[in-house]
């Protein structure tokens, strides 16, 4: 890549979060990766990778500034230092895997939390019994962030169990909001960029979607050609998902394992406790989700331990790693905490150094992307999906990986409180107006 030859009209917008601007190249496997910064400050540097020409870069600002959602441009994207992450596009397979002329699908999946509390902490009796994710979508949905609710639930996901599991994909293709996207050749089409622009055409996605699982077959179509095509799309998905080289060892997270606001039928949802393979994707985020073994109300104290030794010790923040190095000593401080709190700032900061790394897993995306391939072609088998009429080889990675930042955590412990007293207030106040109704009908 000549830096001194960029040519901006060779990169397009691909995606945003909160932290970061994306953009890709049309032809390459290639993405850059630019860091945001609030409107209001302008003097935000940063440093990352690679510095590219700031004609360039400012060029590409100006280019992708009519694609971005409006919700998201209450960040600019850093013009000032020239800096960017340079990273391969994973929406795409990597080229070892197949011919780049080879036509690739992606599913991009946000799965989050994956399991309810077991703490002793929780002071609401509900959050045992119901998920976060599925007690937040009645305040989306009243904040209008969606304007439809969504039947997925992530410990349906995380189950292990195919039946749940595939119950869990299908809600997610009938609502993705911004927890599942597909991309074809590295561009969105289906999913949501943000809650006002949408690509979610089942009949369109279908279209997209035939000619990988039925090459040859033009005979499929209707309703029930379309959850065929569904159907094998969510085959392929969950053995990617499940995907590990010992399946008999099994991971099962404490506490109960199903959410009573799931819509699956209650008997399936208590027998369908399988586990997952314990070195599979699913499992290696759930391992790390459970670090938050205290939940937000048993960690918030220790984070206002820390909080007020480094209010007295500010020095003190470079020793603690509050802002890094996230190397061997700060995985060493996840890996060795005592199991009893000993009333110390080193106990407080390791349990916050563990909540934090449980955040980042309960908020990362996976991406599947797969290709078709012909008998001949032999990658590794672990690498081969075979469905009814074509095989795929595929590659499973994970994304958004930024430690969640330490001056989150009270925001997180007053969102927490906002999202159960909503849920109970929906919930209960249903209740109390269902059972008057009946009162009154009986009467």
């Amino acid at each position: 890549m000549e830096l001194d030859q960029m040519d901006v009209n060779e990169w397009k917008y691909h995606g945003e979060g909160n932290k970061s601007l994306v953009v890709s190249h049309l032809q390459r496997s290639q993405v850059f990766r630019f860091l945001k910064y609030p409107a209001s400050d302008t003097e935000n540097l940063c440093k990352v990778v690679v510095q590219l020409p700031l004609e360039f870069v400012q060029s590409v600002c100006l280019k992708v500034q009519q694609e971005r959602p409006e919700s998201r441009c209450d960040k600019m994207m850093d013009t000032f230092s020239g800096y960017a992450l340079c990273l391969p596009n994973l929406t795409k397979l990597p080229a070892f895997h197949f011919s780049e002329k080879q036509s690739s699908l992606c599913i991009e999946i946000k799965p989050k939390c994956g399991f309810l509390p077991f703490s002793r902490h929780v002071s609401r009796e509900t959050k045992y019994r119901v998920c976060r994710f599925c007690m937040h979508q009645h305040l989306k949905l009243a904040n209008g962030k969606w304007h439809r609710m969504s039947r997925y639930c992530p410990l349906d996901l995380f189950s292990g169990s195919k039946q749940r599991m595939s119950f869990a994909l299908k809600n997610l293709l009938q609502e993705p909001q911004n927890n599942l996207k597909i991309f074809k050749n590295g561009t969105l089409i289906y999913g949501c960029k943000d809650e006002k622009d949408s690509l979610q055409d089942l009949n369109t996605l279908i279209h997209h979607l035939k000619p990988y699982f039925y090459p040859a077959n033009g005979l499929i179509s209707g309703s029930h050609g379309t959850r065929t095509v569904l159907n094998e799309l969510i085959h392929v998905i969950t053995v990617a998902l499940l995907n590990a080289t010992d399946s008999r060892r099994k991971y099962i997270p404490e506490g109960r394992t199903y959410c009573e606001a799931s819509t699956l039928h209650r008997e399936i949802l208590r027998k369908g406790i399988s586990g997952l393979p314990k070195d599979c994707v699913l499992s290696k985020i759930l391992q790390a989700q459970t670090l938050d073994n205290l939940d937000i109300e048993g960690l918030y104290p220790l984070y206002r331990r820390v909080q007020q030794h480094l209010e007295e010790f500010p020095e003190e923040r470079t020793r603690l790693q509050i802002d890094g190095p996230y190397d061997k000593s700060f995985l060493e401080k996840l890996e060795n905490v005592q199991p009893e709190d000993d009333g110390t700032v080193e106990y407080a900061v390791q349990k916050v150094h563990q909540y934090r790394v449980a955040m980042t897993a309960k908020d990362c995306s996976i991406m599947i992307a797969f290709s078709p391939c012909a008998e001949d072609e032999l990658p590794d088998s672990h690498l081969v999906i075979p469905s009814s009429k074509s095989r795929f080889t595929y590659s499973v990675s994970i994304l958004d990986l930024d430690p969640k930042p330490y001056e989150n955590i009270p925001h997180q412990y007053k969102l927490d409180g906002k999202i159960v007293n909503y849920f109970l207030k929906k919930t209960l106040g249903k209740q109390e107006h269902e059972d008057c109704t009946l009162v009154l009908h009986s009467v």
